[in-house]
């Protein structure tokens, strides 16, 4: 509204020295007027302009004001407006899915560490397992290791009861019936079948004297050989005597069924 004010202001002061003049040349027209003669039909009147006798001098017109240079008003530079903020975000949403995240990772972290411990626990106890049936199975062997060693000694004992209850048969009889020199060539047969047997060890010194014991069942087979004192043979010797009825096992039986003992024992010699 200002502007308006101020652009129409300039108009108004224009119109008014426009006026100003025209009455001024109206004025002076009308003071310098002479007569004018008016043609008229019928008689004819003369008429003298009452006035003045000497017409005023011409008034010099004003100059005309210069019209006002209309000036724009300068427009001042408007400030920059700030920029607009950037709508805020909304906070509470960030913050429930931040929330929301988190409890996630927690869950999965618990999940994590529940399938470890139960991982964990699954593992010790297989090995406890493990660990019991090998316990177990030790226990098992140690039975029957036992059970063995105890039906191996029941079986030796009851072996040594047959081969004593035996050999007290054979004491009663005594060699009553019987041929010695059989039995002479019965036991001669047996000591050479064992020196022939015999790996002698090369540290065996001449004058070996020991007494061998071997019990043997119905063919001739050796089931024990031992060296019984007196024995002057050093172990190395003594093993290897013992070793020799075995070796020679079958020991000579066809033909000496009438002389035939389970436990025999002679000495074993060697002179070199």
């Amino acid at each position: 509204m200002a502007r308006d004010e101020d652009n129409l202001r300039p108009f108004l002061y224009s119109l008014a020295v426009h006026l100003a003049v025209l009455a001024l040349v109206s004025a002076s027209l009308w003071w310098t007027s002479n007569a004018v003669s008016v043609a008229v039909k019928g008689q004819i009147i003369e008429a003298t302009l009452v006035g003045p006798s000497q017409a005023p001098k011409p008034v010099s017109k004003p100059k005309p004001k210069p019209k006002p240079v209309e000036t724009k008003p300068v427009e001042t530079p408007k400030a920059e407006e700030p920029a607009p903020e950037p709508p805020k975000k909304d906070t509470k949403d960030q913050e429930k899915i931040t929330e929301k995240v988190t409890q996630l990772k927690a869950d999965e972290n618990a999940r994590a560490q529940e399938e470890l411990k139960k991982k964990q626990q699954q593992e010790l106890a297989e090995k406890q397992a493990a660990a019991e049936a090998e316990k177990q199975k030790k226990l098992k062997e140690e039975r029957e290791k036992q059970q063995r060693e105890k039906q191996a000694r029941e079986q030796a004992k009851k072996e040594q009861e047959y081969l004593d209850a035996m050999i007290a048969e054979e004491a009663k009889t005594g060699q009553e019936g019987l041929d010695t020199s059989l039995e002479a060539e019965y036991y001669a047969a047996i000591q050479k079948a064992v020196s022939d047997a015999w790996l002698r060890p090369d540290t065996t010194p001449p004058g070996l004297r020991c007494t061998l014991e071997i019990t043997q069942i119905l063919g001739g087979d050796v089931i024990q050989a031992v060296v019984v004192s007196p024995c002057n043979a050093d172990t190395a010797t003594r093993t290897t005597l013992e070793q020799a009825p075995r070796r020679a096992s079958p020991l000579p039986y066809r033909g000496y069924e009438t002389v035939f003992k389970r436990k025999i024992r002679f000495e074993f010699t060697y002179d070199g």
